[in-house]
Order: structure tokens, then C-alpha cells, then sequence
């Protein structure tokens, strides 16, 4: 028997049961591969879905969850997270061009194209063109502020704001 509270603190759709995958999955899955289709596309959404109820099962099986939807959105988001991360230790993983699009069938390669240049893409221009300069370009940062006509600290101070910027939106 569920408290009355709960009613209240989530309005709409039941909270999924104990070990109710299924449930949760046929109540919410369109719409968590709908959500993820518009966010990472058709192939990255369909691994990120599966993965998401992989990863929501043990919790399932805990407790209630109060908001299935937020909770597999979440749960999508860091397996993109983790997965990018991943890629992103790896020596060639960014290598090229970061309009270049990916095979198909490449999977976590589009996955990880994507998240970074929607990351680059979201810097300011000036703090974009330090990143890209310096990332991508392989130039110093003396180089860097004789190009674009500003100071090393300049330069050292956009590289600082663009780091900052993609560690905030890689955490959610």
C-alpha cells in the first residue's frame, strides 16, 4: 500500500513497482527513444534506451521510483556521459574534421562526434576559436595569442571559460 504523500509528490503515470521492468518499459520506452532521437539520433537513441533499462533494473528491484521518466532520462544521460568519456580517453578517438560525419553503423564513433561538437559548437566564438586553435590545431598558446591578436593570458583565460563550459554541459 503506497502513502498517501506519494500521490502528491508525483502527479500523472503510477511510480513503477517493484522489479517492473516491463511495465516500465512498455509506459515509458516510446517516449524515452522519442527523447533520445531528437537529442543523439536514431542509432545512438536506440543504445542509449537499452542501455538506460539495463542500468535501471538493479534499481528496480530496491524500491519505488518516483519519477520513471526523469530516472531513465538520467540514466541515458550518463551512459552517453560514460560512453564519451570513454572514447574521448582514447588517443584517435577525435582525430579529423568535427563536421565529418560518422559511418553508419559506427555507434559509440557518432555518439561521441555528436556530444563534441554540440560541446564545441555551444562555446562563444572567441573561446570556441581559442579551443578549436589549441585542441585541433595543436598550436601553443603563444601562437595562439599571436594569431588572434591577444595576450598569452588571454588566450590562457578563454582555454580556462571553454574547459569550464564543456565540463558543465558533459555533466548534465
Amino acid at each position: 500500500m503506497r502513502p498517501s504523500s506519494l500521490a502528491a509528490v508525483e502527479p500523472g503515470p503510477e511510480p513503477a513497482a517493484d522489479g517492473d521492468l516491463d511495465s516500465l518499459y512498455r509506459r515509458h520506452g516510446p517516449w524515452l527513444a522519442r527523447m533520445l532521437r531528437l537529442r543523439f539520433g536514431r542509432e545512438a537513441a536506440e543504445d542509449l534506451a537499452q542501455e538506460a533499462f539495463l542500468r535501471a533494473a538493479p534499481h528496480l528491484r530496491r524500491g519505488i521510483v518516483l519519477r520513471p521518466r526523469a530516472f531513465l532520462l538520467r540514466i541515458a544521460f550518463n551512459a552517453a556521459r560514460d560512453e564519451w568519456r570513454k572514447s574521448a580517453t582514447r588517443p584517435s578517438s577525435f582525430a579529423g574534421d568535427p563536421d565529418q560525419q560518422a559511418e553508419p553503423g559506427a555507434g559509440s564513433e557518432q555518439l561521441e562526434a555528436l556530444l563534441l561538437k554540440q560541446v564545441i559548437l555551444g562555446l562563444p566564438p572567441r573561446v570556441q576559436e581559442v579551443f578549436l586553435l589549441s585542441r585541433f590545431g595543436g598550436l601553443t598558446y603563444e601562437e595562439i595569442g599571436e594569431r588572434c591578436g591577444v595576450s598569452v593570458k588571454t588566450v590562457e583565460w578563454r582555454m580556462t571559460k571553454a574547459l569550464a563550459i564543456c565540463a558543465a554541459k558533459l555533466r548534465g
